[in-house]
């Protein structure tokens, strides 16, 4: 599985910006999906996860309410929902996959995409 995140940037307090994450392989489907986030200096945290069937979410309590995963099968992308962003949400962003049928509570992601830069300025 190969996955390539993109959509970052720059951006100002309160804005909204959308990640998207682009998978290729045949497991897309029948696994489940992430976000995770390092700030500098940082160890890296996940953001949220998305089950195989898109019924079941993780946030992170930093992230709740105003984060959404959502995963488009069709296309093979996962996407991250970002609002009202804060200067704390600033970040080297990646997203992962695991394993198939793997529980994302379970254990880490097997697989990683390239990190794609948030940064919020004030």
């Amino acid at each position: 599985v190969q996955l390539q995140a993109s959509g970052g940037g720059l951006v100002q307090t309160g804005d909204s910006l959308r990640l998207s994450c682009a998978a290729s392989g045949r497991t897309f489907g029948s696994s489940a999906m992430g976000w995770f986030r390092q700030a500098q200096g940082k160890e890296r945290e996940r953001v949220g996860s998305i089950g195989i069937s898109s019924g079941t979410t993780y946030y992170g309590d930093s992230v709740k309410s105003r984060f959404t995963i959502s995963r488009d099968y069709a296309k093979n992308t996962l996407f991250l929902q970002m609002n009202s962003l804060k200067l704390e949400d600033t970040a080297v962003y990646f997203c992962a996959a695991w394993m198939p049928f793997i529980d994302p509570n379970i254990g880490p992601p097997a697989h990683w995409g390239q990190g794609t830069q948030v940064t919020v300025s004030s």
